[in-house]
């Protein structure tokens, strides 16, 4: 199978603000420059179309696929509860040492934990073989697309989970990735 991931483009947030699971929308003058580049780098036509429902992945995966999007929760970045929209100076260094120490089963601000966010995108992969899709478009984030690129290899769930939560977060607003397993 063949996945190309797209990120969204950059969302309208303050930096330096936690914001996972939270709905906030693209930049739309980002989301036209995105899709711009999507569209001359020449995407196969055709492909299934899969995307975050959080609008601003919502919103480039529209404007790629009109209404021929499939919307999938599994695809959402991780759900950081109380944190959401706070400042990662007010989280607190404590509370993220904390969630360090124990990074697969650590709930931070009572959300997800990230073996239950690699579950949820680990059910999404599976249910994307076992429906024979050889190729698809995938609009969502960076926390997916490290965990989706860590699981290409095989590895077991938690390992995976693992790499991809010590992997550098790299991956620029809009960047495409493609993964081939």
């Amino acid at each position: 199978m063949r996945l190309l991931l797209v990120r969204h483009p950059r969302p309208e947030v303050a930096a330096g603000l936690c914001y996972g699971s939270t709905d906030v929308p693209a930049n739309a003058d980002e989301t036209r420059r995105v899709h711009a580049a999507l569209s001359e780098a020449g995407l196969p036509g055709g492909l299934p179309v899969y995307a975050s429902s959080l609008q601003r992945c919502a919103d480039l995966a529209r404007l790629l696929a009109g209404d021929k999007v499939v919307f999938d929760m599994r695809l959402a970045e991780m759900d950081f509860g109380t944190w959401e929209l706070r400042s990662w100076d007010d989280i607190g260094r404590d509370a993220v040492d904390t969630w360090n120490a124990d990074l697969l089963h650590y709930r931070p601000g009572g959300g997800e934990s990230l073996l239950q966010v690699a579950r949820r995108v680990a059910a999404f992969r599976a249910a994307l073989h076992a429906a024979g899709q050889s190729e698809a478009l995938v609009i969502c984030h960076a926390g997916t697309m490290r965990l989706l690129a860590a699981m290409q290899d095989g590895a077991a769930l938690e390992e995976a989970a693992l790499q991809a939560a010590s992997t550098p977060h790299r991956i620029a607003y809009g960047e495409m990735l493609v993964l081939k397993d």
